[in-house]
């Protein structure tokens, strides 16, 4: 049986490794019939566009990857499953997030990523996976944290090159 709450650590030395790990993450989300929520936490540039970048190309996504900053939602609709990545950290208040509809985001097979999700407290739905990025000496510390039973079952299947730090 799975435990809830569960939680991974990975050592990341660099960029490549970063996108490995968003890589992991989406071979195990690949043949899910169900949403998946990620919250991505960490400082201004801990690499969580970087790790939503690997997270794109490991589902065969080819162009750009952009933080949404501006735009608060890239949507990634021809990917599979859909992804949308949301960057809130400019938004003035979680209320907003009602306006543009957020609600149907989390439905289906959509794989929803989240920058900031602090920011959208309230409106935001709980997710299955935490990744929290810390440097660590001349790298990066992920620390990834399973909120539901969703959760758990995809951190306990993600493989990485390299042990667990």
């Amino acid at each position: 049986m799975t435990v809830f709450g569960n939680e991974r650590r990975f050592f990341l030395e660099g960029e490549s490794e970063t996108e490995q790990l968003g890589g992991a993450l989406a071979d195990v989300v690949k043949s899910l019939d169900q949403a998946v929520t990620v919250f991505l936490d960490g400082e201004l540039g801990m690499g969580k566009t970087t790790l939503s970048r690997g997270v794109m190309r490991g589902l065969g996504h080819v162009g750009a990857v952009k933080s949404p900053t501006y735009t608060l939602v890239e949507p990634y609709e021809e990917l599979d499953p859909p992804v949308y990545h949301f960057d809130l950290y400019r938004l003035g208040d979680p209320e907003e997030l009602e306006y543009m509809g957020i609600r149907d985001y989390f439905s289906g097979r959509n794989f929803c990523l989240i920058e900031w999700p602090e920011r959208g407290k309230g409106v935001l739905p709980n997710p299955d996976i935490e990744i929290h990025l810390e440097r660590q000496g001349e790298g990066r510390t992920a620390a990834l944290r399973a909120r539901s039973e969703l959760g758990a079952a995809l951190l306990n299947d993600i493989e990485l090159v390299g042990p667990d730090s």
